[in-house]
């Protein structure tokens, strides 16, 4: 089972509008509502792939029940830590006439020390029955940087597997811990190592510092020019043919649906990266975020180059 962690749920509402106006009245031609954060958007490709997979973090109220009910469809089981206050919404409106996007973020609700070691013990009975557990997105307010860094050591003690893919002081603590894998974007592998990141060598030296350090896995998004990975096993860099690309928002969390898979299914890490990065380019195929399509996935997968280096 994958066991995925999202502490800042949302609901994610899409409207489609017509030439929006600051300061008056916007029709809205259609919207759309989905369950959000990126630990779901990791959830629902995982699924899709046929993963069990069970989706955990906090809910409230009846914006967190629906988010519950819609996981359902996805065959997602919900096993959140409940809290009196309402779950946040987040808000992208989309400008046909304009093409440009604007978003609304709620902040949602602040948790304290006491919710957060409710979840704790809860979290510690969900981890025993996983194989893998992927950690992603930000925290709400009342959460330090230690949150996840306290999350990866349960899953770490109970000598499971452990993704987190966060930013920011939560990634810079949470590394301490040790997880399984990360994957790091150029800004963030900076803000890591303190190297200037300017070409592929520094970039694989700053990857082999944080794998020295303690992380097995150290995987790098490289944007169109695709990814790296370090590990034990060597360096590897894969590269992906040029698609369609529909919608590139949440193609990262599915690359992490790909690599929790990997982890699961016991393959090494060029199986692994070759995987991940085919989901992901195929859920840029898509409208919807965090889906794919099986067969843009097994179309795409025999096109990906893996070169170690």
């Amino acid at each position: 089972m994958i066991l995925t962690v999202t502490l800042n749920a949302a609901i994610d509402k899409r409207y489609v509008v017509e030439n929006f106006q600051v300061g008056e009245v916007n029709r809205v031609k259609e919207c759309s509502y989905v369950p959000g954060g990126k630990g779901l958007n990791v959830s629902k490709p995982a699924s899709i792939y046929g993963a069990e997979v069970v989706a955990t973090g906090f809910v409230g109220g009846h914006a967190g029940n629906y988010i519950e009910d819609a996981l359902k469809p996805f065959g997602i089981k919900s096993e959140f830590y409940h809290v009196d206050a309402e779950s946040r919404s987040c808000i992208n409106i989309w400008d046909e006439t304009n093409h440009v996007q604007t978003e609304f973020l709620e902040p949602g609700f602040t948790l304290t020390e006491k919710d957060f070691e409710g979840f704790e013990e809860k979290f510690r009975t969900l981890v025993a029955d996983a194989e893998v557990v992927a950690m992603s997105g930000s925290v709400p307010k009342g959460l330090d940087g230690t949150a996840y860094q306290r999350l990866v050591k349960i899953v770490k003690d109970a000598g499971k597997k452990v993704i987190l893919d966060t930013s920011g002081k939560l990634l810079e603590m949470g590394i301490q811990a040790a997880p399984t894998l990360i994957k790091p974007n150029i800004d963030e592998i900076r803000m890591l190592t303190g190297k200037n990141c300017d070409d592929i060598n520094d970039i694989i030296e700053a990857a082999k510092e944080i794998h020295r350090n303690g992380v097995e896995i150290v995987a790098v998004s490289l944007g169109a020019d695709g990814s790296l990975a370090v590990s034990d096993e060597g360096i590897f860099r894969a590269e992906v043919p040029k698609i369609d690309a529909v919608n590139t928002v949440g193609c990262g969390d599915s690359m992490i649906a790909g690599f929790a898979i990997g982890l699961k299914e016991g393959l090494s890490l060029p199986e692994t990266l070759k995987k991940a990065s085919a989901i992901s380019a195929a859920a840029a195929m898509r409208e919807e975020t965090g889906f794919f399509c099986m067969e843009d996935m097994e179309k795409i997968l025999p096109q990906i180059k893996i070169m170690k280096l």
